[in-house]
């Protein structure tokens, strides 16, 4: 009955065009209402609870880093500072795709910020020097999905404060799988134009060494912004909230001397960041309400019961889990997948006995597919849209699938070794 009330509700309100986070908080009322008693007062229990739950408030701040840093113009100078270092691989300048957007997003923490930020700069440049548009687009769309990953990472804050997770600790293992990620990806890039002439342009000159260190020197102050960032978390002197203020500031400092912000960009970047953060609050509220009814009437235990009936084993449930995800991601964006889905996934993979930190960042790879899955992958719609539609979906998404391969591959690896993942957390943490 009430999985029947459950799965009702959020097809009839999802059916009707009702907004995700509404769709999600009525049928927890109804449940609440319904199923439990008259229970509505647990909703706004729970809202209340993690609204003001000091660790969240880091979420609108990182947001805000990410707008300052597209609008500061930073993410160009990092393009071109980077751009001569990779003139000697098979791929050239596609690599600097790559690299750039895990430099990026070690600050930015957002996938469609970080593609965003980087196609607007990259892809007009690569086109130009005569890169085939539709890899340009697919290696822009792909690396930006590291964002997501790479710490500071939206989606491992959000986990870590809705799960009561170290976000310390979930940071710490986004680091190798992101740069594990990033270089599969690099190989991919080689790989392909090694045996695909024609993607890349034949350049004879190579930048010289001192050309190269010049490039590498003219980023100097980006250390700077990660040290705020980062360094000041893993060093123990700021928490996570302290630390994403620091990095505002930081940089709107470097914004400012370093980099084109100016007082109406930096007000622009504010309203921009508090619309977006709407947007998620929104979600995390309907998800809230919901994973209070569902946690009071005991749906999860009853799910834990019902796959031990069923004698499924923990790498069988994980794939189902996998599949899920997978097919939720082809109609929903990143963060709003994560938080409807965890009230439900969370409690069961912990049931079966699989790492916190470990299935964090298995989900978030997840969510990354989902960046690059249309029909809304995100990533692909900012990345056409900058390509003006020269790039068609199709053909993006086409070219996106050797790096949805390697996404899944990798989650692969990290079943069959989990200390790939947890091992640095747990060593210095």
């Amino acid at each position: 009955m009430t999985w029947g009330i459950l799965s009702t509700s959020m097809l009839v309100l999802m059916v009707t065009g009702a907004v995700l986070g509404a769709a999600l908080g009525l049928t927890g009322l109804i449940l609440l209402q319904f199923q439990v008693g008259d229970a509505t007062s647990l909703a706004v229990q729970a809202v209340w609870n993690t609204f003001t739950d000091f660790t969240l408030s880091a979420v609108p701040l990182f947001i805000f880093l990410g707008d300052i840093l597209m609008a500061s113009g930073i993410s160009g100078r990092i393009y071109n500072g980077l751009t001569p270092l990779f003139h000697r691989f098979s791929g050239k300048l596609l690599h600097t795709n790559i690299a750039v957007c895990t430099v990026f997003g070690a600050v930015s923490g957002s996938s469609s910020s970080t593609a965003a930020a980087i196609g607007s700069v990259g892809y007009p440049e690569l086109v130009k020097r005569g890169y085939d548009p539709a890899t340009v687009i697919a290696s822009l769309a792909a690396g930006g999905t590291l964002g997501l990953l790479i710490p500071p990472s939206l989606s491992l804050l959000i986990y870590g404060a809705t799960q009561d997770v170290s976000i310390g600790k979930l940071f710490l293992a986004g680091i190798v799988p992101g740069l594990l990620i990033a270089g599969l990806f690099s190989a991919y890039i080689a790989g392909l134009c090694y045996f695909r002439k024609d993607l890349a342009p034949k350049e004879d000159e190579r930048p010289s060494w001192g050309e190269i260190f010049t490039g590498l020197r003219a980023i100097w102050p980006l250390p700077i912004l990660i040290f705020f960032v980062l360094g000041t978390i893993y060093m123990g002197l700021a928490t996570t909230t302290e630390a994403a203020a620091l990095g505002v500031v930081a940089a709107t400092v470097l914004g400012f001397v370093w980099g084109d912000l100016t007082l109406p960009k930096l007000w622009q970047s504010f309203k921009t960041s508090v619309l977006m953060f709407g947007t998620i609050a929104m979600v995390l509220l309907g998800t809230l309400i919901l994973a209070q009814a569902i946690s009071v009437l005991g749906l999860p235990k009853e799910l834990v019961d019902w796959v031990a009936k069923m004698g499924l084993s923990r790498y069988e449930v994980l794939f189902a889990i996998v599949l899920v995800y997978l097919v939720l991601g082809c109609f929903f964006d990143g963060i709003s997948l994560l938080l409807m889905t965890l009230p439900i996934a969370f409690p069961l993979m912990m049931s079966m006995q699989f790492d916190p930190i470990w299935f964090g960042i298995v989900v978030t790879i997840l969510m990354e597919v989902g960046m690059i899955t249309p029909p809304v992958g995100l990533n692909l719609f900012v990345l056409v849209t900058i390509s003006r539609r020269k790039v068609s979906l199709g053909e993006a998404s086409w070219a996106t699938v050797p790096y949805w391969l390697i996404m899944l591959g990798v989650i692969g690896l990290f079943t069959a070794f989990p200390e790939i993942v947890t091992f640095v957390p747990n060593r210095f943490f």
